[in-house]
């Protein structure tokens, strides 16, 4: 019995030796056109910080997140130079960001007016350096909403994308 297993044994692992794959590598010279096409960045995206929401209540969409749906919510937070009071809603792997119009020159208080219901305003993805993306972006063609970074909801530096030039969405980068 133990022999006839052994057999067995040695003939799987036969058979299992010459169907095996062959693996092949990339080569890195010159004539393989795949690894001139990868773009070397000086900077790189990170992790989805969070999704910003526009509303028009901001205590009414607290309470929603807080008391409806359980979620840790922080305390309002008023940013003058952004022109919008924050509330971050807590979810784990990432953040819902609560916007509400500080001042009629608010660019929520315009967004508003077009959607009187609130929506989504934009995404914000983590760059671990906000000049490298700003130079590279800027040679892409990209356009940036801001000359400088301005310091964000988080005390971070942070830039726009216009989202004409990212498939209709407002990108926000912050420096992780």
């Amino acid at each position: 019995m133990a022999a006839s297993i052994g057999r067995a044994a040695a003939g799987l692992l036969t058979r299992l030796q010459t169907s095996a794959p062959t693996i092949r590598t990339l080569s890195s010279s010159p004539s393989n056109s795949s690894s001139q096409n990868i773009p070397s960045c000086l900077w790189k995206l990170g992790r989805l910080n969070h999704v910003a929401i526009a509303v028009p209540d901001l205590e009414k969409a607290q309470s929603l997140y807080k008391d409806v749906l359980g979620a840790q919510v922080s305390k309002t937070v008023a940013l003058p130079e952004h022109g919008v009071y924050t509330v971050f809603v807590e979810l784990g792997n990432t953040k819902l960001e609560l916007l509400h119009p500080l001042g009629e020159k608010s660019p929520i208080a315009s967004f508003l007016q077009k959607n009187k219901t609130g929506g989504m305003h934009h995404i914000c993805i983590e760059v671990d350096d906000i000049k490298a993306a700003m130079t590279e972006l800027k040679k892409k063609k990209i356009r940036i909403l801001s000359e400088e970074p301005k310091i964000g909801a988080h005390g971070k530096p942070v830039i726009f994308l216009h989202p004409k030039d990212c498939h209709g969405v407002l990108v926000e980068l912050e420096q992780a």
